[in-house]
């Protein structure tokens, strides 16, 4: 999954030969999952066609304030497209266009959009060889590198003047691989290696049945990718669950039992700089596991269980710098038993859960949660999505960081 996923990008084009690459760029955009909203000077109609790039955007094509096409004058608003995105590209940004951003001149709707725009703004340059080196056009990229804009560098190459050299547009290709690489660099926890524990372990009685839970996952998975999401380097171990992640930063490893999950985790702990264990592991499994499937002969039948190894508390006791985060699902006294989990295995932070909540526990689209530090805050949230929980989570962990 690209970092550009779910992203809103503001493509402004402008009036130059290379307008003809953004039918690909934004193909690319959202071939990436992103959403595309595109706006063009007017010159930049000469080369290539709104009806073009409305079609592969989904959305519709801006290029004056007013469409006077409908009779009704409607007024197309440059403040909400500012405000809508997440991403400004203005590409191709020629000579003129640049000129414009960089002093202010607000001529046509793409224009009075950059200047409306608060999310971070890139340009991506296109234009003759002596046009891309003569003062003016050096100055024009001094100010809008001093205005926090990002350039993208123009490329080496063949010019539509017939000159080869520098000036040349950047490639579709190599625009986003620019945009996700400049994303991901400024991530608050890129560089970071999180490990996460998800879903249920099964406990095998014999060859056909098992002892497990409810847990479908999902939390797990979702504080997974909001870690992805954020720069951080992800190590997914996961129960038996029919959910998957195509989120390239996200390494999932899929095991069956709480041995398993327990090898799996001292396997990678040792290099994380952080662990949340999410994973709903069996305290118990059967002592003694058949080779054949258990035959229905006897009106009872007893089992006898012994203990799992105790996965969050071995990362306790081996914690060095790691930040570790426990999961505690509750019934009763939630809050002493919480305090007293983060004591026995050495938790920097627990994300406690009741089931006396309504749309928490297992296999609920929502959960409710109660943080609580090393310190004993108690820090209780609303009901919200497991996504939103995973927010909030990945949140704790960046500003442990930021401290």
């Amino acid at each position: 999954m690209s970092v550009l996923s779910g992203k809103k990008i503001l493509l402004g084009i402008s009036g130059g030969i290379a307008a003809y690459k953004t039918a690909n760029l934004v193909r690319l955009f959202i071939k990436a999952g992103a959403q595309v909203q595109v706006v063009m000077s007017p010159a930049s109609l000469h080369f290539v066609t709104p009806l073009t790039l409305a079609t592969l955007s989904k959305n519709p094509v801006y290029s004056t304030f007013y469409n006077e096409e409908d009779g009704n004058g409607e007024w197309n608003n440059h403040v909400a497209l500012g405000l809508w995105a997440d991403i400004m590209l203005i590409a191709p940004a020629t000579a003129n266009t640049l000129s414009k951003m960089a002093n202010g001149n607000c001529d046509n709707l793409l224009m009075a959009t950059y200047l409306s725009a608060k999310c971070p703004v890139y340009f991506a340059p296109a234009m003759d060889l002596d046009m891309y080196k003569h003062p003016s056009t050096l100055d024009s990229f001094h100010k809008l590198k001093s205005f926090g804009n990002v350039m993208i560098p123009a490329e080496n190459g063949e010019l539509a003047s017939g000159l080869s050299g520098e000036g040349r547009m950047a490639e579709p290709e190599n625009i986003v691989a620019f945009l996700e690489n400049d994303i991901l660099e400024k991530l608050p926890l890129k560089g970071r290696k999180i490990l996460v524990t998800a879903g249920p372990t099964y406990e095998a009685i014999d060859p056909v049945r098992f002892i497990g839970n409810h847990s479908s996952g999902k939390m797990g998975f979702d504080i997974a990718n909001e870690a992805a999401k954020n720069g951080a380097e992800v190590i997914l171990i996961s129960g038996p669950t029919h959910l998957k992640t195509e989120n390239s930063q996200v390494n999932l490893i899929r095991v069956t039992s709480a041995q398993e999950m327990y090898e799996a985790c001292h396997l990678y702990y040792k290099d994380m700089d952080v662990a949340i264990a999410a994973a709903a592991v069996a305290d118990y499994r059967p002592k003694n596991v058949a080779d054949q499937k258990i035959k229905k002969t006897e009106a009872t039948f007893t089992i006898e269980l012994e203990k799992t190894e105790d996965i969050l508390a071995s990362l306790g006791e081996q914690k060095k710098n790691q930040f570790l985060i426990g999961f505690a699902l509750e019934t009763e006294n939630e809050i002493e038993h919480a305090k007293l989990k983060i004591q026995k295995k050495n938790l920097d932070l627990i994300v406690l859960n009741s089931l006396n909540d309504k749309g928490a526990g297992f296999g609920q689209p929502t959960n409710k949660v109660t943080f609580i530090d090393s310190n004993f805050t108690i820090e209780p949230m609303d009901l919200k999505s497991k996504e939103a929980v995973a927010f909030d989570i990945i949140n704790k962990i960046i500003q442990h960081y930021e401290a």
